[in-house]
């Protein structure tokens, strides 16, 4: 085979065969590919698309360029859980012990986070101690014992993908569904799930800005996910305004903890009982979404689901005494409301703008090289269609910087008073089975 023959036919909008993809993604993890031969064809795919066999083919070869994490030795059926990120997404901190409290196992491959906060392990490292270094043969023994653990991703997982991303970042090819959905399916299959829930976002504070899209982008990773013998669904859910309050790292953890107590923002335990039904029903841990739904609150309700945190923390090294009392979680130095200067409702809270303002904060990695502050971040106390009179807190700025004058700025322009009163946006667009 040759690469400028796949090229061309990909350009001139025919179908590749399985045997052509594999070639394309081998090839080009070995590096017998060039970079330029490599963006002229995710340059056709940009403007070609491809069709639901190979966006499947596609996916299985970056999956099959590098390690894959074998699960067989847990009991039950694995189901793993991937948001599209969004502003707050604090969603993990709360389904791994809400899901593994029903008897779910969640044996979860996190990363560390680039933007606004840092990544689920960067949040649990708020908790003294909690670290994620431990081998694979550890890392099964608690899904086993606990139902829950959490592990780095492994060095070598979907290298192709890896390589892929990094080209396609410079050359005007990230924006492609295919490609989008073909990179997170292929991490979530080769980290070994069974089953995967997908919870893809929209609005502003998202990477799929307008609905139409994130239906796209969730209806081609469920056919992949299908196509490829794993049960997949997805939920779309609104992150035009930031989910919950709480923004930065110790701040989610404390939101998290609150949540499983059932004092929790209520569009986070919302969302959480939207994607917890679907894990626990895909899991075949109740035969209806509503029964696992029951199941969830119970668990919360009976404080089954705190327990599970505190053995989760504890088992992985970490204080789990921050569970009954969070103020020994890390605190930042200055606590300052952002106080409104005119009476209304609010009508907008542009999410990624105030992400930005929390990783101004530390809260954030501009770069994989910036370091964490764990204990900074943003509380919203409004959040749209909210009253609001002068001089209310609208936000609490945690900061360990005594000039936050930049960062109030950033939070007035991003948050915007109207006169009439304001609807707030629904929190579940759709479902895509």
């Amino acid at each position: 085979m040759r690469m400028i023959d796949l090229i061309e036919k990909k350009r001139d909008r025919h179908e590749l065969t399985s045997e052509e993809i594999t070639f394309i993604i081998n090839s080009y993890t070995k590096g017998d590919i060039p970079d330029y031969q490599m963006s002229a064809f995710t340059m056709a795919v940009f403007f070609q698309g491809m069709t639901e066999q190979e966006r499947a083919d596609f996916t299985l070869a970056m999956v099959n360029s590098g390690d894959t994490i074998d699960l067989s030795k847990i009991e039950g059926i694995k189901v793993d859980k991937h948001s599209t990120g969004g502003v707050g997404d604090t969603t993990t901190l709360v389904l791994a012990p809400l899901v593994a409290a029903v008897g779910v196992p969640v044996a979860k491959m996190s990363g560390r986070g680039l933007g606004h906060t840092g990544g689920t392990i960067d949040k649990l490292e708020s908790v003294a101690g909690f670290h994620v270094e431990i081998d694979k043969e550890e890392f099964i023994k608690l899904v086993n014992q606990n139902k829950v653990a959490v592990i780095g991703q492994s060095g070598n997982l979907t290298p192709a993908d890896k390589k892929l991303y990094a080209l396609r970042d410079v050359t005007g090819t990230v924006n492609s569904i295919p490609l989008i959905a073909s990179s997170i399916m292929s991490k979530k299959i080769a980290a070994g799930a069974d089953a995967i829930v997908l919870d893809v976002k929209t609005g502003a504070g998202a990477f799929m800005k307008e609905l139409d899209d994130a239906k796209e982008l969730a209806k081609a990773m469920v056919d992949i996910g299908n196509t490829v013998n794993r049960q997949t669904i997805a939920v779309i859910s609104d992150m035009s305004q930031p989910l919950g309050y709480a923004i930065g790292n110790a701040l989610e953890v404390k939101e998290a903890i609150d949540t499983l107590k059932g004092n929790g923002p209520k569009d986070l335990e919302e969302l959480c009982l939207t994607l917890g039904s679907h894990m626990v029903y895909l899991a075949k841990k109740a035969s209806t979404l509503e029964e696992a739904r029951k199941i969830l609150i119970d668990a919360i309700t009976s404080g089954k689901a705190l327990e599970t945190m505190k053995t989760f923390l504890s088992a992985q090294g970490g204080d789990a005494s921050v569970v009954d009392d969070p103020s020994k979680l890390p605190q930042a130095k200055f606590i300052v409301d952002l106080e409104a200067k005119e009476a209304g409702y609010v009508s907008e809270i542009i999410a990624d703008s105030v992400g930005t303002a929390a990783m101004w904060l530390g809260a954030g990695r501009a770069t994989k090289e910036s370091t964490i502050d764990l204990a900074v971040g943003l509380e919203l106390r409004k959040k749209i269609g909210d009253k609001v009179t002068v001089g209310e807190a609208l936000a609490t700025v945690h900061s360990n910087q005594e000039d936050i004058s930049a960062v109030k700025e950033k939070l007035y322009s991003s948050i915007k008073i109207s006169q009439d009163q304001v609807e707030a946006p629904p929190l579940i667009y759709d479902r895509i089975l």
